[in-house]
């Protein structure tokens, strides 16, 4: 018997935050395909004009340093306040870009 629009026959169902299949398939493979190009990677990125190179470091930081929710900011400062704390710590200063 066919089951009612909104309804499932797993009540149960995958537990929620759970990624699919697709989801962690296609994370394994953007992994492997940053560790086997590494190398080349860092030359092409060496090859940018430094404004260029810390721009795209400020932007790929956003996948590796977890994001504050939006009522855990104080203020609007907080997130600047954030990003030039880590970059003061990760490389000695904060006027980078």
């Amino acid at each position: 018997m066919a089951q009612k629009k909104g309804q499932t026959g797993n009540p149960n169902g995958r537990p929620k935050g759970t990624p699919n299949k697709v989801t962690t398939d296609l994370r394994q493979w953007v992994n492997m395909l940053i560790e086997n190009n590494r190398e080349q990677l860092e030359k092409d990125l060496e090859a940018l004009e430094p404004k260029e190179r810390w721009q795209l470091i400020e932007k790929l930081m956003q996948y590796v340093i977890p994001k504050k929710r939006e009522e855990e900011h104080e203020n609007e400062n907080d997130r600047d306040r954030f990003r030039s704390e880590t970059m003061k710590r990760l490389f000695g200063k904060t006027d980078i870009i």
